[in-house]
């Protein structure tokens, strides 16, 4: 019976070894893992960084060429207007110089 004892405890030692190192190297495959899978997200959030802040020149830079465009709408709109302005006191005068014209016209025909 001693030597039964002895034999299992020796098996259920044998077990425990195996089934130990069976663990060691299970939770050592999956650390490994895990640190690939974390080198591989921070190489990919640098990479994204790098993206945003391309990405966010670019809008800076269109966003001040939306400023310098915006000025000289505003510029090319007041120009317009006082276009508009010189058109009508144009045209009044030319109303006046025609109608001028036309009495002149009259007289002219009156004194013939």
């Amino acid at each position: 019976m001693s030597n039964f004892i002895s034999w299992f405890a020796l098996t259920i030692f044998i077990l425990f070894v195996l089934f130990m190192l069976v663990s060691a190297f299970y939770y050592r495959s999956v650390a490994q893992k895990e640190r690939k899978e974390s080198a591989h997200m921070k190489y990919t959030l640098v990479e994204t960084e790098v993206l945003i802040q391309k990405h966010q020149l670019s809008l800076q830079r269109a966003l001040g060429n939306i400023d310098i465009l915006t000025k000289e709408l505003n510029s090319l709109k007041s120009e317009v207007k006082t276009l508009k302005q010189r058109n009508s006191q144009y045209r009044i005068e030319t109303d006046n110089y025609k109608s001028k014209i036309k009495d002149l016209e009259q007289k002219i025909e009156a004194l013939l």
